[in-house]
Order: structure tokens, then C-alpha cells, then sequence
């Protein structure tokens, strides 16, 4: 049997962290995720799903995300009921998260780079090529085609 599932959507609201009483982080959250289609009005719906994350990751969420966000989800559905005070059984269905991505960054633009600065690697490869441009966000498999220089020895297979 299955039961997985992936998302990425926006975040609705700011996370809702709280503790157990045993000290266990949990966040509640809802994003909105866009249909694939149209509909009769060429116009965009969305589905709002209701997500929960326990522990670490709960307290990075809400210390880093806010409303808006892009986030990815990788977790499973999951299914729960109670009775309410008027003594009505109430039905949930969330997304038990196992692990979230961060999409963009806080200020909501995209996360380019982990890292922001350069590493030493590409500054001494355009060094060593004056005629191409130095842009580390290029692809570096655009261009010119060069043979590359390797040994058997470093090959992993």
C-alpha cells in the first residue's frame, strides 16, 4: 500500500506553531495549490490544504515562512475524528508533513543560491577563460563544447 504525497503552493497564512505539553514542536498550516486548468470562466482555481509538521522542522517553518511563500510538502494523508461540544463527530483530513521545503526565500523572492557568495572553484574558472562572461548563475553547459581532461583513475565506475 501507498500513501504519499507532493506538493508546492503558497502558504495561506503565517504557520501556527505550538507546543505539546511534553515540549514538542507542531505547526499548522494551509497552502494553496493551483489546478492545472482553467475553468469555464478562463480563470485559475486553487485547492487550500490543511498540513501539519511536528519538531524541527515546525519551528523552521514558522521562524522562516510567512503568508505567501512558495513551500514544498513531501508527506502522507491522514485522516482523524472527534466529537465537538455540540456532540457532532467532526472529519479531518491533512497532510501529515514529513518534511518541507523553503522555495523561496523570506523576503519571497526565489532562493537563488544557498550560498550567496561564489565559491573559489568558478571565480578561478572564469579566470582562466578572459573571452566568456562571468556569470555564475549561466548554465554551465551552455556554449562552446570542450573536451575535458580526465584520468580513468577518477572515474567512479
Amino acid at each position: 500500500m501507498l500513501n504519499r504525497v507532493v506538493l508546492a503552493g503558497r502558504l495561506t497564512k503565517d504557520p501556527n506553531l505550538r507546543y505539546t505539553p511534553n515540549g514538542v514542536a507542531v505547526a499548522n498550516f494551509t497552502i494553496a495549490v493551483n489546478r492545472p486548468f482553467t475553468n469555464q470562466n478562463n480563470e485559475r482555481e486553487a485547492d487550500f490544504i490543511n498540513c501539519v509538521v511536528w519538531r524541527r522542522p515546525a519551528e523552521n517553518l514558522a521562524n522562516f515562512m510567512s503568508k505567501g511563500n512558495l513551500i514544498g510538502v513531501d508527506g502522507r494523508i491522514q485522516t482523524r475524528n472527534y466529537d465537538n461540544q455540540e456532540g457532532n463527530r467532526v472529519f479531518i483530513t491533512e497532510v501529515l508533513a514529513e518534511s518541507v521545503q523553503f522555495l523561496e526565500s523570506k523576503s519571497g523572492t526565489a532562493n537563488q543560491s544557498s550560498n550567496p557568495s561564489p565559491n573559489n572553484s568558478q571565480n578561478q574558472s572564469n579566470q582562466n577563460q578572459p573571452n566568456k562572461p562571468s556569470n555564475n548563475n549561466s548554465n554551465p553547459f551552455d556554449g562552446e563544447a570542450e573536451p575535458i581532461d580526465i584520468s580513468d583513475d577518477d572515474l567512479p565506475f
